[in-house]
């Protein structure tokens, strides 16, 4: 299940920025944008979109009170400013804003955004969640696409600026960030071991204590072994143990 959203700025440039970067979150769904707060309170009444990524400083109906008629709906959204101006951040918490981006936007902050909101909106990647999710992972190599079981993939690790998927009977290649890939494998079993790896739980055979609490993990039915994070030992075991 995605999260609907609205983006409203009276800058257009602006608009298409934010539109560019919530669309490679696999989670985000923009169904409209707007260029003034008039027209937002429309496309909130007729789209009914869980966030608003809202303005603040627009000519006639700012983004505040935009803020303020929208909490009165039945269905009101999640609101996020986005704008140039810091000095408006503790009025716009009197709204109950999930969080306040400032211009030009950052994607780790924004990356921190997203993971606000699907707290707050209790954003489920159960079997509801996926449902609605692609059965294949598509990878763009070379030119052709190769459509993935995630079922088939074994795990995935970044080297240099290619992400490698490791699969039962081949390795793909692709551009895709390693962050990008465990977004859209989200609803399956996967889980990050080390900064560079994400691993298919279901094929995780053996933990091997290794140095300064870090650990090795072997894979079944494939050679080699991965490195996995003292960071990530504790979520990793929890994950794996009943």
């Amino acid at each position: 299940m995605r999260m609907t959203v609205v983006v409203v700025d009276d800058e257009r440039f602006s608009r298409e920025e934010l539109i560019f970067l919530l669309e490679k979150y696999p989670s985000i769904e923009v169904i409209g944008e707007a260029d003034s707060g008039e027209a937002a309170l429309m496309k909130t009444i007729q789209l009914q979109p869980d966030v608003l990524f809202l303005d603040v400083e627009m000519p006639k109906m700012d983004g505040m009170e935009v803020a303020q008629s929208v909490q009165e709906l039945k269905k009101a959204p999640v609101i996020v400013f986005a704008t140039a101006y810091s000095n408006f951040a503790a009025e716009a918490f009197r709204h109950e804003a999930v969080d306040y981006l400032l211009k030009p936007f950052d994607e780790g902050q924004l990356s921190e955004t997203i993971e606000r909101l699907k707290k707050k909106l209790a954003w489920s990647s159960g079997p509801a969640a996926q449902a609605q999710v692609p059965a294949k992972l598509a990878v763009e190599e070379e030119g052709e696409i190769s459509y993935l079981d995630p079922a088939d993939i074994l795990y995935v690790y970044r080297e240099g600026r290619v992400t490698k998927i490791v699969g039962k009977n081949k390795t793909h290649d692709t551009k895709w960030p390693l962050k990008d890939i465990e977004e859209r494998l989200e609803p399956f079993s996967f889980f990050r071991i080390h900064k560079s790896y994400l691993v298919n739980l279901d094929y995780v055979d053996r933990l091997t204590p290794w140095f300064n609490g870090a650990y090795q993990l072997e894979i079944k039915g494939h050679k080699d072994r991965l490195s996995v994070s003292r960071n990530y030992i504790k979520g990793l075991r929890k994950q794996l143990e009943l």
